[in-house]
């Protein structure tokens, strides 16, 4: 069903953005639906920018109707960790709130298909790695709380009214788009890499290693890196699933494939060919000694299969990326 117009909620964001472009390019017709209040106007540049929040109702089914979207894919979500320890209130209105009007919207209008940006936050602290789907789901912070409850609202709306959706639990989303037409760009940043970037082109003092006591082979903490490409495809594979009659599923993205915190920093050094300066501090609260997940079940349901999602290909993307942002900066 190619040529279907797609909403894409969060899409000037970092992977709201890669989503439009693979939608684009699989044959799709992205709509961005994003307040810019962490996205990017330049971001969006394979199909128009509807300005304006997800929480509007109003706004929402208007656009719906408007441009006769089949499906969804929502991004839209504040996702600091740290924000939301001190702003729980924040999160949920815009997280779990704002999502329930999008739902709403979906439902007057009759769209029944959402493919949504979920996050491995729901986890928690595993009990063991790598986490499956079928582990229990304890968030730590109201973050990952919100995401939670947001899949919860999915399986209910399926249930009552026919809903049908798939909720992708990334882990640590890294790296550029290959051809540097899109990058990350956070303010605040808060993702290792690109602070370790930043650290590499003297934007930033030091990158600090949170914990060097964890049981781990070098001490630093261990996550699963995903290229932003390869989670862009895993969408694009999602929508096609939902629209062959797919049953709703969650699934992890992931690699199953962890590496520590000085294991990218010697990464970064070794292709930006630039010393990172470091500092050794505390471990931070409610930081697990690894996250590494297992993706078989992504693999079987939707053909899905990581291509750019070595350490070597999301760091070599994502220095391409910095160094021709602050070039531009700079001029």
């Amino acid at each position: 069903m190619k040529h279907a117009t797609i909403l894409v909620t969060g899409g000037a964001g970092y992977i709201g953005s890669h989503a439009a472009k693979a939608l684009a390019r699989a044959g799709y017709a992205p709509v961005v639906l994003d307040n810019l209040v962490y996205g990017h106007r330049e971001a969006v540049r394979w199909g128009p920018l509807v300005e304006g929040d997800v929480g509007d109702r109003t706004l929402v089914a208007a656009t719906l109707r408007r441009f006769a979207v089949e499906a969804v894919m929502h991004f839209a979500a504040f996702a600091y960790v740290g924000e939301s320890m001190t702003a729980p209130e924040r999160y949920f209105a815009n997280n779990v709130v704002n999502s329930l009007a999008l739902l709403d919207a979906m439902r007057e209008t009759g769209v029944r298909r959402l493919v949504f940006s979920s996050t491995c936050a729901t986890y928690g602290v595993p009990e063991s790695v790598p986490i499956r789907e079928d582990m229990p789901q304890r968030p730590v912070n109201p973050y990952g709380e919100s995401k939670l409850m947001v899949e919860r609202l999915l399986h209910w709306e399926g249930v009552a009214h026919g809903l049908r959706h798939v909720s992708l639990r990334y882990f640590n989303a890294a790296g550029a788009d290959a051809e540097g037409e899109i990058g990350e760009a956070h303010d605040p940043e808060t993702h290792l890499i690109p602070l370790i970037l930043d650290a590499a082109l003297g934007r930033r003092a030091q990158i600090d290693i949170y914990g060097t006591d964890y049981p781990t082979p070098d001490g630093s903490a261990i996550r699963d890196y995903i290229h932003v490409d390869d989670l862009a495809a895993a969408h694009v594979l999602a929508l096609g699933h939902l629209e062959r009659g797919g049953d709703s599923l969650a699934l992890n993205l992931a690699t199953g494939e962890g590496h520590s915190v000085r294991e990218v920093i010697a990464a970064a050094e070794r292709i930006t060919g630039r010393r990172v300066p470091r500092r050794e501090a505390p471990r931070r609260a409610g930081d697990p000694p690894a996250l590494v997940a297992d993706a078989a079940r992504a693999r079987a349901a939707l053909g899905w299969t990581p291509r750019r999602s070595d350490l070597d290909s999301i760091i070599a993307t994502a220095w391409a990326w910095h160094r021709r942002r602050g070039a531009a900066a700079d001029g």
